[in-house]
């Protein structure tokens, strides 16, 4: 009996037309186009053929081995070498046929819903919707192939397969299908690629944000955003009424948000009006385009950003990387409208931040910028540098040289924020056990106490430096991160008024530059005759007095913040007048800037590294400066073992500044190891954090581990995990992104097994899983 005809729209692609996007396309790719029919028989027949039989063996040449084993089983090939048991995933693109002619890439016909179904059924045996190997399902399934319209059948094997097909049924859901024709090649893809594929077209777009009228339907759903009567609320700068009037009719065209507008007064960082909005938190505006409404005049848009905190520096280094130049342009942008209207690089875009500064990175951002530029637009491009560089300057002079930032006595510079009162952002309970005894001292609950010591009534100096360093972590010392990041603008500003601006650089916002050098005579001076204080107006800057201020920053660095008895850089307690000897892999940045001589730098490389480096990178602090965890001190998330990537990154970047390649790409493949063996063994996970010492992601360290929670596939990664892994690549070798594509251990890869680290006994991760799952 024939087979049934199959009725199709006119618009329909067949898959025996030959016709099939490409097996590592982009998913709006490779699902965003029509559905694709079979010719041979009608859906009903297209069955999906699922398995839970023991493992069975399997040719070497179509899959590779590690897909093929759980840690919980043996290897399914047998008599390998265990250091050759992972080969190079998605190499294999081709089969041979019976007849020993090459066939064509295996493909599948999958029906979407049915197979989601199935394999959760089957294989989420947690019931997390995600398929990792702490799962104990059978870890196998059949799928009918499409050439033969689903009546053969292949089986798909191990948690990497099935996690890849979990994550393409879900983007394959996103776009609409019910059936695809899905590459054999898209579930085995090297891991590495996967990865970096899912970052560039998929994680940066999710992130992207914009604060606009379209942009707050996302925005003002975030419950951070929201008042206690849950109306959101954005705040306007003083001296923008268009952008004011803007979002005032935003809120007309848009009841459904019941958006409120404020506008700010012009002084709007001071400590006292910034408690009072503690009670009505909002949305910071951010910078907007003039765009053609249409109907003849102009509109304004939000410019699209992916910003959070400093990691923004951090997250764009990884688009830059790939290619998105705009996005990281239009960053620096928003940075440039906060200096001019906030008085400073917030911490983050809400109301809460307006006192506190976030780490200064904006001239390296710039200047990185600019070199990515079109240069056609060379007087366009021109100009943009010059609205950061004049918003740097600024803020150096406004903020970092400054009091109470800056120490007049060292010179150097400290993270020491405004702020008056508790520190409104944190859960209702975080600071229970500190207000406590001070209740308990004038007779109140915590909450009489706590509204009492927030409007002034009550008095509690000793509370107000309590909450001063909770803002500032450290508000008395001057960092070696901090003071290493400001030679770094010194040095960039200097070179950037010399070699673009001609070495003469006019400033036009008006505002009064740091006594130099610094001193508390000369700001003693200054505030006994203001007229002595130099306006940012009186001339143009030169690139000399930027190189000298970079040279004593320099000798203060060294006076001050190196060790060489300890061969490291140590902050500097500016209240006790001592090196603080915590040991900290911000010790690196300096390498980073440029402030070390070649002498530290070799001391740091042969001496101190080997104090950080851990087989999954290395970690913020050492064990030992750390401590034994107690009750009085509790596990934290900057500390020893934990490892994140700003401290990669610019010690990546420092030590091959310095000429130290390998050591740069030794560490660069632990990170990258560690995330690839996370994405590999559990859905395609890219964490904020890792355990570096048992690489592990699955911590829960202050306030957890962000961008685990997700349903089948992951949908933005975290930031400047994204941004490492971009980076990290660019270090490797091609031996060594086989090598990590492989997920082979730094103890095993002789090409970076090298230097100083620790060795570990049981470090298999499903091990570490399963011991991290006993103990929580």
């Amino acid at each position: 009996m024939p087979p049934p005809t199959l009725g199709t729209a006119p618009s329909a692609k067949f898959f025996d037309s030959g016709e099939h996007p490409a097996y590592n396309a982009a998913s709006h790719v490779y699902y965003g186009g029509p559905e694709v029919h079979t010719r041979a028989r009608t859906y009903s027949n297209v069955g999906l053929f699922f398995s839970s039989r023991p493992p069975a063996p399997h040719p070497l040449d179509s899959i590779d081995a590690y897909l093929l084993q759980d840690y919980r089983r043996k290897p399914i090939i047998q008599n390998r070498d265990p250091k050759q048991r992972r080969l190079s995933h998605g190499e294999y693109h081709h089969r041979t046929s019976q007849s020993g002619t090459i066939a064509g890439p295996r493909r599948f016909l999958v029906d979407v819903e049915e197979t989601i179904r199935i394999v959760l059924e089957q294989e989420d045996t947690d019931g997390d919707f995600q398929i990792s190997i702490t799962d104990s399902g059978p870890k196998i399934m059949s799928l009918g192939t499409a050439t033969s319209n689903g009546f053969k059948s292949f089986d798909i094997r191990g948690t990497y397969m099935l996690s890849n097909l979990l994550q393409e049924l879900a983007l394959a859901k996103d776009h609409g299908r019910k059936r695809i024709v899905l590459d054999e090649s898209r579930l085995t893809e090297n891991p590495v690629d996967r990865l970096s594929r899912m970052i560039k077209t998929s994680f940066w777009n999710a992130l992207t944000r914009r604060i606009d009228g379209d942009g707050l339907e996302i925005i003002c759903a975030d419950p951070k955003n929201r008042t206690a009567n849950i109306r959101p609320l954005i705040y306007v700068p003083h001296g923008e009424p268009r952008m004011a009037e803007y979002y005032r009719q935003v809120a007309r065209e848009k009841p459904h948000l019941g958006l409120q507008v404020s506008v700010l007064p012009e002084k709007c960082d001071n400590p006292y009006f910034v408690q009072s909005l503690n009670d009505k938190p909002g949305i910071l505006a951010l910078a907007m385009r003039e765009i053609d409404d249409g109907h003849g005049g102009t509109s304004l848009k939000g410019i699209p950003f992916v910003l959070y905190n400093w990691d923004s520096y951090f997250i764009s280094l990884g688009l830059l990387v790939d290619g998105q130049v705009d996005m990281a342009q239009g960053m620096v942008d928003h940075f440039v409208f906060e200096i001019k209207h906030y008085g400073k690089i917030l911490n983050g875009s809400r109301s809460y931040y307006l006192c506190r500064a976030q780490p200064p990175f904006l001239t390296d951002m710039a200047l990185q910028i600019f070199n990515q530029l079109d240069r056609s637009k060379a007087k366009e491009n021109k100009e943009w540098l010059r609205r950061a560089i004049q918003a740097a300057i600024k803020e150096y002079h406004t903020v970092w040289m400054a009091l109470p930032r800056l120490d007049p006595v060292t010179g150097l510079s400290r993270y020491r924020p405004d702020g008056v009162g508790i520190p409104p952002e944190t859960e209702a309970s975080h600071f229970t056990h500190i207000l406590e005894p001070y209740a308990h001292k004038h007779g109140l609950s915590v909450l009489d106490f706590s509204e009492k010591y927030n409007d002034g009534t009550i008095k509690e100096p000793q509370l107000d430096e309590y909450f001063l360093h909770d803002r500032a972590i450290c508000a008395n010392l001057a960092t070696i991160d901090l003071n290493s990041l400001l030679y770094k603008y010194e040095v960039d500003i200097a070179t950037a008024i010399r070699d673009v601006f001609e070495d003469s650089f006019e400033i036009e916002d008006e505002f009064f530059l740091s006594p130099f050098p610094p001193s508390p005579e000369a700001f003693e001076a200054e505030k006994k005759r203001p007229s002595l204080r130099a306006s940012s107006t009186a001339a143009p800057q030169t690139s000399e007095i930027w190189f000298h201020r970079a040279a004593l920053r320099k000798e203060l660095i060294d006076q001050y913040l190196w060790n060489d008895s300890r061969k490291l850089y140590f902050d500097y307690d500016t209240v006790k007048q001592k090196q603080i000897k915590y040991e900290s892999v911000t010790a690196f940045w300096a390498l980073w800037a440029g402030c070390a001589s070649e002498e530290q730098a070799w001391k740091l490389v042969a001496h101190s590294m080997a104090k950080f480096e851990v087989i999954g990178g290395l970690v913020s602090g050492t064990e030992e400066s750390r401590g034994k965890i107690s009750l009085d001190r509790p596990n934290r998330q900057w500390d020893f073992p934990y490892a994140w990537p700003p401290h990669q990154i610019m010690t990546w970047v420092g030590l091959e500044r310095y000429g130290y390649l390998e050591e740069a790409q030794r560490l660069a493949y632990r990170f990258l190891y560690m995330m690839t063996v996370a994405f590999v063994d559990f859905n395609g996970v890219v964490p904020e954090k890792f355990d570096a010492v048992k690489l592990s992601h699955m911590v829960d360290a202050e306030y957890g581990n962000q961008g685990l929670d997700f349903k089948m596939v992951p949908r933005e990664g975290f930031g400047w995990m994204n941004s490492a892994y971009q980076v990290g690549l660019s270090f490797l070798t091609t031996h060594m992104r086989r090598a990590v594509a492989t997920c082979t251990s730094p103890n095993e890869n002789s090409s970076v097994h090298l230097g100083h680290h620790r060795t570990l006994s049981g470090t298999d991760p499903f091990d570490i899983a399963m011991d991290t799952l006993s103990i929580n």
